[in-house]
């Protein structure tokens, strides 16, 4: 069994905008993969142990995923992931799975922005600046660079100059020249004059601001489901990545049309119709990406990885020793 490390990930340098097509190739699978619902256990005012299982039977691989979030950790959330041969069910790697975590959900962030936002946006107000919405970034510039994109960033202690200097940066890497920046303390500025908001904040207990703030076009990108509760049955199409994370929301049955992101993919649902629509996309996170992901990075770098053997004994040994 390979030990894939983070800082083996990290070193393989992989293109941002691989990510984006390896997140592509998997929505357009996902009815060929096992994907049950992940399974939560969630602890008053400590956090949460969360297992995310699949099996892809074209690809021969198997996987789970384990997610922790312990309240003064440091950090407070961490993730390993388990990958499996699909024939033989013998355990190939154990990943540390951080980077993969952030890395396919800022590419399915992205790839909602790629299917449903207007063709010609520009402006985009961020809101939450961890790793997830510098995954986003990330890809995003590496996706758009010869695109005009201007970012307006909602103040948060110093959260916002920090990341505006990472996006010029990131810019700069990339060779995406037209990048600005600026800052907004008003959070009805932002959300109301951007042509996509990408919110990648983990708590917030009440809306942003009311569905009448958002102009018409807006694609809303709720990486982690917080303060866009009234505008579900008013917004024109809501989108998720499947249908069983967010059956339980509470306006679910009035969304005034549904859809899952990898129906649009394979063209089996309409996207975006017309620059007027507004739109949310909720993406809660699939094991499907986080284990195609793994088998993509084992490719990559496991061969230079250090191994374990488990030696795990016969059943018949077991009961021997068992017995005696």
């Amino acid at each position: 069994m390979k030990i894939i490390r983070h800082d083996d990930i990290v070193a393989a340098n992989i293109k941002p905008s691989l990510c984006f097509e390896w997140v592509d190739e998997m929505l357009k699978n996902k009815e060929t993969a096992v994907l049950p619902p992940k399974i939560s256990l969630h602890f008053d005012d400590d956090g949460f142990f969360n297992t995310m299982p699949c099996v892809i039977p074209h690809l021969g691989v198997d996987g789970v995923k384990v997610i922790t979030r312990k309240i003064g950790r440091n950090p407070s959330i961490d993730s390993q992931l388990l990958l499996y041969d699909g024939e033989s069910r013998n355990v190939k790697a154990i990943l540390d799975a951080n980077w993969l975590t952030a890395m396919r959900t800022g590419a399915v962030a992205v790839h909602s922005i790629k299917a449903l936002a207007k063709k010609d946006f520009k402006n985009i107000g961020l809101v939450g600046f961890g790793n997830t919405q510098t995954a986003t970034i990330k890809i995003l510039l590496d996706m758009y660079r010869d695109r005009e994109l201007n970012f307006s960033l909602m103040k948060y202690k110093e959260a916002h100059v920090r990341f505006r200097d990472f996006i010029l940066a990131e810019a700069k890497k990339a060779g995406a020249e037209q990048v600005s920046v600026e800052y907004v303390d008003d959070i009805d500025e932002l959300m109301g004059n951007n042509d996509i908001i990408v919110s990648a904040v983990t708590y917030a207990d009440k809306d942003f601001c009311e569905p009448t703030v958002y102009k018409p076009g807006v694609l809303i990108v709720a990486i982690h489901l917080r303060g866009f509760l009234h505008c579900d049955p008013v917004f024109d199409k809501v989108f998720c990545d499947d249908f069983s994370h967010v059956s339980g929301f509470k306006y679910f049955d009035k969304w005034k049309y549904k859809a899952e992101v990898a129906q649009v993919a394979r063209g089996e649902a309409k996207g975006r119709e017309s620059d007027d629509e507004r739109i949310i996309a909720y993406n809660v996170g699939l094991s499907l990406h986080d284990v195609f992901f793994a088998e993509k990075i084992y490719e990559i770098v496991g061969e230079n990885c250090s191994e374990i053997e488990l030696n795990a004994p016969t059943e018949s040994v077991w009961l021997m020793e068992e017995s005696s």
